[in-house]
């Protein structure tokens, strides 16, 4: 019996060291800079939160997360070009905030280029708030480039699904 009990449904599930090549094929494809296969190895090694979304057996988004002390970080979240506006950004970061709750994070934060209008959009309308801004923090064609740093409170979603 298959895991998968549709293998023509997308479905979410852990990433895994495997799943590192195509994540950073992703990456690549997605990024000027982009994560190097070592930072996925190192962010899985150190138990980090991770999701991946297969489509036909393809990995073709992904989502990593850092929880500590009560606050959660979002560290990388990318949809391959191919399937974007599917709605599996959104459904990565509904992940990772259920994630986050569960870790017992109150917060989420993330920072996200000045420039992803597309990226913005998907936080903003799930609730998160501009909170600064953070000058120069990623590396550009014309030397750097601005990162809006963002935030939601996971309270109101733990009093919501109780």
């Amino acid at each position: 019996m298959s895991a998968n009990p549709n293998p023509l449904t997308p479905q979410q599930r852990e990433m895994r060291q495997t799943d590192v090549p195509r994540v950073a094929a992703i990456e690549r494809g997605s990024y000027e800079f982009p994560w190097s296969p070592g930072i996925f190895r190192d962010c899985l090694l150190a138990g980090y939160a991770s999701a991946v979304i297969e489509d036909r057996g393809d990995v073709v988004a992904y989502a990593m997360m850092s929880v500590a002390t009560g606050e959660a970080h979002l560290l990388n979240l990318c949809v391959d070009g191919s399937v974007r506006r599917l709605g599996y950004g959104r459904r990565l970061l509904e992940t990772m905030m259920q994630l986050a709750l569960g870790a017992g994070a109150g917060r989420l934060y993330l920072e996200v280029r000045a420039s992803n209008d597309a990226a913005l959009e998907l936080y903003l309308r799930a609730g998160f708030e501009r909170i600064g801004v953070r000058r120069r923090y990623y590396r550009a064609a014309t030397g750097s480039e601005d990162a809006v740093l963002l935030a939601k409170s996971l309270r109101g979603q733990a009093e919501s699904r109780s």
